[in-house]
């Protein structure tokens, strides 16, 4: 009895963890995108919607802990995993192709991105966040014997690395003025979006 009441708190904590990181991404695709249009920075843009694919995952994690709550088959939970991280890792794919193509048209031309102070700060604020939420994730995740907690916080840590090179692109912009830096950022930025799309993408297929 006892050991069903602390897994059932296990699953309830996990849950809460999940809702708030899910409403955190939102909150960042919200910024970090209106940012980059505002300012005409690919490097947010791609952050911004890097977040909204997050959204999706964390998502379908949200739905594997609720499903698994109410005693859902594990072949049910797994084929769910299965579409989800195929769908969310061809988006991955597809977004780095963009922006590596949009960085190096913007190189080429010669075009800069105009200081945005909220995408500095929202890069800030994640950059100090997403550790914390891989630790929790980790922790419950270990607790719960659940991979795809642990892997989600795995994921906070890529968002972390994300966050940091968005904020070293929006400094030198602010800084130095140089106009490069952007884009120089976001094809950075590309190798994250691709590996982790990547994993994602061949999780789905397997």
């Amino acid at each position: 009895m006892a050991s069903n009441t602390n897994s059932q708190g296990l699953i309830d904590r996990s849950l809460r963890t999940e809702y708030f990181s899910t409403a955190w991404m939102a909150f960042e695709f919200a910024v970090g995108f209106y940012s980059g249009l505002k300012a005409g920075s690919i490097l947010l843009i791609a952050f911004g919607l890097d977040s909204f694919l997050e959204i999706i995952a964390g998502g379908t994690l949200i739905w594997r802990l609720q499903k698994e709550n109410s005693g859902a088959s594990s072949a049910e939970i797994e084929h769910a995993e299965k579409r989800s991280s195929l769908i969310v890792g061809a988006v991955l794919l597809l977004l780095s192709v963009y922006v590596t193509a949009v960085s190096l048209f913007n190189l080429v031309n010669h075009a800069a991105a105009d200081t945005s102070y909220s995408g500095i700060a929202i890069a800030i604020a994640s950059v100090i966040l997403m550790p914390m939420l891989t630790l929790r994730k980790h922790s419950l995740g270990k607790a719960l014997h659940s991979d795809a907690l642990v892997e989600d916080g795995m994921c906070n840590i890529t968002c972390a690395y994300m966050a940091a090179t968005v904020l070293i692109g929006g400094l030198l912009t602010a800084l130095f003025n140089w106009w490069w830096a952007d884009s120089a950022a976001a094809l950075i930025l590309v190798y994250f979006i691709a590996s982790e799309g990547l994993e994602s993408f061949n999780e789905g297929r397997n």
